[in-house]
């Protein structure tokens, strides 16, 4: 079993893309396959040594970043093992990243749906923060698209979870441990419910959930997963997609609301707003001088009228004051991936911002149900107008998911963007959303998960984690701290 206690080594196991700071480690392991990952969690359960489960690094909440104990790499568990084309299914190692997974099953005519925006990021670790992407507005996230699961426990029990056939079973009621090779249930259920909204915060709960459920989304707490089959699509012959420009962001708003209203068939809307349009200018002349916001969309067109569906959405833009003469429409692979390249821009410019200022910016993943939808919007530009601060608003408009990026030049910016982050945070509690759409809660939105959720459901959490997990070990600080679990529910 490949192991090293050596600094360097483990040094680049303290960070992720959170930018989170201070974590540290005794030694970094890096099991090859299922039974060097049951081997390393027998041990560290017997011994009470804490275990932070890393994949690639490319997460927002500092899951993977440990504050004592081992880290566990899932680097050398990946390979694809199965492409099923009749059946339409795919089975991977946890540390397959999500390109690979798409270049394989693409070259079958097939698509693996979930489009999380990071490419490099490891199928497991997509499991474990139910990502999601600007397809998840037609398509949802990671969790419809899971079919089984292999998850080791803290105490190395290995588990083959199959989603049941029907879909649907009923809640956990029957005793783990007099289930040994089957399924994990425990013997209560939970009374809080996940929210009924595109969410990744906290233990997913619902009427009708497999006991698969509980492990997706779960940031490594309750175990480590090792194998991943997907379901598969047919992959779309054609698509039109485009990139729409507005003169005021309100006509943006309306176009998207009468788009979801009337159901003109994207499986993407994606919005950038003002200042958004302002970073990507200088890289991209090409944008109309009076844009103000656009939209990044895209339809598939199999079994519809090439014509009548670019028509519609023509005259979608015609009734909310779009620049359509200076928008950009294509029904080609090469001009659509430009399109996608332009949405996905936005980050690396932000990133670029920050550079300079030699600060970690502030950014949201809340959700909102659709009652407040403008609601979102209006109180979300108010807050950043008043600001003072650089921000830029985009994302998955679609599903009411924006991400605000608050870009603080210096300490002082620093705090006055956590202030808004904090109040904006709890207006979306208050409306019914979630802190965590698609990022998962880590050790930095572990504060508004309670909030969320409330202390009684939060002890409910604990309680799975403890049924699941007796020994403690596992990503011990992920979701809720750590005196959680040594004091009753009591942080």
């Amino acid at each position: 079993m490949l192991r090293s206690s050596d600094p360097d080594i483990i040094h680049p196991y303290l960070e992720d893309a959170s930018n989170l700071a201070g974590g540290f480690a005794s030694e970094v392991v890096f099991p090859q396959d299922e039974k060097e990952v049951s081997e390393i969690l027998t041990e560290a359960s017997s011994k009470k040594i804490p275990v932070t489960v890393a994949g690639n690094g490319t997460g927002l909440t500092g899951a993977r970043i440990p504050f004592g104990g081992i880290v566990l790499s899932t680097e050398k568990l990946g390979g694809i093992q199965e492409i099923d084309t009749v059946k339409r299914y795919a089975v991977a190692g946890a540390g397959t990243t999500l390109r690979q997974l798409q270049e394989s099953v693409n070259e079958k005519g097939l698509l693996y749906p979930p489009d999380p925006t990071e490419q490099n990021a490891f199928i497991g670790a997509s499991v474990s923060t139910n990502a999601s992407g600007a397809r998840s507005f037609k398509y949802g996230a990671t969790r419809r698209w899971i079919r089984r699961l292999k998850v080791v426990l803290s105490d190395g029990t290995v588990f083959d979870l199959q989603r049941a056939k029907t879909g649907t079973v009923p809640p956990p009621k029957a005793d783990l441990r007099k289930k040994r090779g089957q399924s994990p249930f425990f013997d209560f259920v939970p009374t809080y419910r996940t929210p009924p909204i595109k969410n990744a915060a906290g233990y997913h709960v619902d009427d009708r959930m497999d006991p698969i459920d509980l492990f997706i989304g779960a940031e490594g707490t309750l175990g480590v997963v090792t194998e991943v089959e997907v379901e598969l699509i047919a992959k779309p012959e054609k698509l039109f997609s485009g990139v729409v420009f507005f003169p005021q962001e309100e006509d943006a708003w309306q176009w998207v609301d009468q788009a979801r209203r009337e159901q003109y068939g994207a499986r993407a809307l994606e919005y950038l707003d003002s200042q958004s349009i302002a970073l990507l200018k200088e890289k991209h002349p090409q944008i109309p001088d009076d844009g103000q916001a656009a939209i990044f969309f895209e339809q598939e067109l199999e079994g519809a009228s090439e014509d009548k569906v670019i028509e519609r959405w023509l005259g979608l833009c015609q009734n909310h004051h779009a620049l359509t003469d200076q928008s950009w429409f294509a029904t080609t692979p090469g001009e659509q991936q430009e399109f996608r390249q332009f949405r996905y821009a936005i980050p690396v410019a932000v990133n670029e911002l920050l550079h300079q200022y030699h600060q970690t910016k502030v950014g949201t993943d809340f959700a909102v149900p659709k009652g407040h939808y403008f609601d979102m919007l209006k109180s979300y530009r108010q807050a950043l107008q008043d600001s003072g601060l650089i921000y830029c608003v985009f994302g998955h408009i679609g599903e009411n998911h924006l991400h605000i990026n608050l870009l603080p030049r210096d300490e002082k910016e620093s705090l006055k963007a956590w202030e808004i982050y904090h109040h904006l945070a709890r207006k979306v509690i208050e409306w019914g959303g979630t802190i965590a759409a698609e990022h998962g809660v880590g050790k930095i939105r572990r504060q508004f998960l309670q909030e969320m959720f409330g202390m009684a459901a939060i002890r409910e959490m604990v309680e799975i984690k403890r049924r699941l997990d007796p020994s403690g070990i596992l990503g011990r600080g992920n979701i809720f701290p750590e005196g959680f679990l040594e004091g009753g529910g009591h942080g």
